[in-house]
């Protein structure tokens, strides 16, 4: 009998010497990841449909290692699928909570990368940070130095002043003497002079050149205002909806055709539909931080996101449509003329035109605005400057070759190709 109390005890001793093994390889798992590494492979494969804080077309994240087992997320993240089929009870639940939606399988992600990803999610969430000391200071600084300068200039003013009236008085003084004393200021006899207008009248040579000097002035002014009747270049309306294309089109690269997608096909660009907003707003709730500007801060464009929600009947946290829908009053920027026509196709996708070529720098706008005059001259001058794209176009491969033999040149300018022809943009 006492061997065999032995030999338990050995193996409760081994039972309890392995689970401790295990338990502590587990913390020093969860202790060596890596959430920097998490962060990065969070928004790689999981912030297009989770966020931390909110739930999205899947849910909330934060804390998601408290809440199940580590195990069976590896399995749920690898094929949740697989998981749901079964009949796993925790896989079914979530199923049935957010489905039609169905989680992308990951089998590329390892059971350490996963380990990095949930060390991200277990992070406690940052509070924003109060800059209540900076703004004061910065603001008293400026208001001291603006009320220095108004106290220099007052003073400088004030003594001007008093010499203005020292001299005033020293003058007067100085008079009072003389005449108490009977002396006489002897003043120049006063000739008699005709008026300067009547002077002026009688010179007929100068009163020739200032009429013409005149005339000329004016019809140079006068044709200068004219010329700018219905050129709006520098028009920077207020949208009702701030869309900012230095975020979207110069730091996330988004190529201009994807929201203004007929300028391929169509005469006109197009205004997007807000459904061409949502394809990324849906998972996109607020910006990063480091895209803020001291005139814009992250909650002014948190805000027009959710100005973009109301328009478009977006409820967030039952990732649904509501039906209540607002229409977005844009501000239109740029306005040919009616008998003035210009197609987008022709020049973007035929003659292989980039958008800022004609709209400016784009992608460093925070505020659209019209950056080209967009006359006629302007136009014209550019028919005239700009070759023909003819290589691998077979658009013109045809006029080309006949065209480059009539003018004897290798490249053809529009203005060569008949671009300057008024049937072309006037009908």
């Amino acid at each position: 009998m006492k061997k065999v109390i032995h030999r338990n005890s050995v193996v409760r001793v081994l039972g309890i010497g392995l689970a401790l093994f295990f338990s502590l390889s587990a913390n020093l798992t969860a202790q060596e990841a890596d959430p920097g590494a998490g962060k990065s492979l969070f928004n790689t494969y999981c912030a297009a449909c989770h966020n931390l804080d909110r739930n999205m077309t899947g849910p909330a994240l934060r804390g998601v290692g408290d809440k199940y087992e580590r195990e069976w997320l590896y399995e749920w993240i690898k094929n949740s699928q697989a998981l749901i089929k079964s009949g796993d009870e925790q896989a079914v639940a979530l199923w049935d909570q957010y489905q039609p939606a169905v989680m992308t399988a990951f089998p590329q992600l390892s059971n350490e990368d996963i380990d990095n990803i949930i060390a991200y999610t277990m992070q406690p969430k940052e509070e924003p940070k109060a800059e209540v000391a900076a703004g004061p200071a910065a603001g008293a600084g400026a208001g001291e130095q603006g009320l220095g300068n108004e106290v220099v200039l007052a003073a400088l003013a004030l003594v001007f002043g008093m010499l203005v009236v020292m001299l005033y008085l020293v003058n007067k003084t100085l008079r009072r003497i003389a005449e108490a004393n009977g002396v006489e200021f002897a003043r120049a006899e006063e000739e008699k002079r005709l008026p300067i207008w009547k002077a002026f009248v009688q010179n007929q040579f100068l009163v020739l050149v200032t009429t013409i000097f005149f005339l000329l002035g004016g019809a140079y002014f006068a044709y200068g205002y004219l010329m700018q009747i219905g050129v709006d270049q520098g028009y920077m309306p207020v949208q009702p909806i701030h869309y900012s294309h230095r975020i979207h089109a110069g730091e996330n690269e988004i190529d201009c055709k994807y929201c203004h997608s007929s300028a391929r096909v169509s005469k006109h660009s197009g205004i997007p539909s807000l459904n061409v907003c949502m394809n990324c707003h849906k998972s996109i709730v607020e910006v990063a931080p480091e895209t803020a500007t001291a005139e814009y801060s992250k909650e002014f464009y948190d805000g027009e996101i959710q100005k973009l929600y109301k328009a478009v009947g977006w409820d967030m946290n039952t990732q649904s449509y509501t039906g209540e829908t607002q229409p977005v009053k844009w501000v239109r920027i740029h306005n040919l003329p009616d008998f003035a026509y210009f197609n987008h196709s022709q020049h973007v996708e035929v003659g292989g035109i980039e958008c800022q070529k004609c709209h400016g720098p784009v992608e460093e706008m925070e505020v659209m605005y019209q950056y080209s005059p967009l006359t006629m001259g302007w136009c014209i001058n550019c028919h005239r400057e700009t070759n023909v794209k003819v290589k691998g176009n077979e658009y013109y491969e045809k006029i080309h070759e006949e065209l480059s033999k009539k003018y004897g040149v290798e490249e053809l300018t529009v203005a060569q190709m008949g671009g300057l022809e008024c049937g072309k943009c006037h009908y």
